[in-house]
């Protein structure tokens, strides 16, 4: 992987978890979680934050079942994968398998003993790096 850093999302119906590659692409870093409003100003956001961290590619997690199988949610998160797509043609986006990425980042907060509320706060974000640490990690491998 080389050139512009790469974007994780954790795409929900309420928010969007977002996670950044530093510049070497080792580690994944929690930016923000943007609250859904509308499509138009949930794409704008996201759009200013590839703009912000010069991404072209963007690692969007993937809700599978724990069998395995494609449910709605695959279909909520394609659908807006595609409009994303509209707006930035040039976006390469990465489908990530996602299933426990939220458990982990909940177990991960728990351990640094965040207290319920802020973990509220934080866990689609949080969910991200996960999503995106594993993308990177499987990335470095080959």
């Amino acid at each position: 992987m080389t050139g512009d850093r790469v974007l994780g999302l954790d795409v929900g119906d309420r928010t969007i978890g977002v996670a950044a590659s530093d510049a070497l692409f080792l580690t994944a870093q929690g930016v923000e979680t943007i609250r859904r409003t509308t499509l138009q100003k949930d794409l704008a956001r996201l759009c200013a934050r590839m703009d912000e961290y010069e991404v072209r590619r963007l690692v969007v997690g993937w809700p599978r079942n724990m069998d395995g199988s494609e449910g709605e949610r695959c279909a909520i998160v394609r659908a807006f994968a595609e409009a994303i797509q509209k707006v930035r043609p040039e976006a390469e986006i990465v489908f990530w398998d996602e299933r426990l990425s939220t458990v982990a980042a909940t177990r991960s907060l728990i351990a640094a003993d965040v207290s319920r509320a802020k973990r509220k706060k934080v866990i689609d974000k949080m969910a991200a790096v996960f999503i995106l640490q594993g993308f990177l990690d499987r990335e470095a491998r080959g």
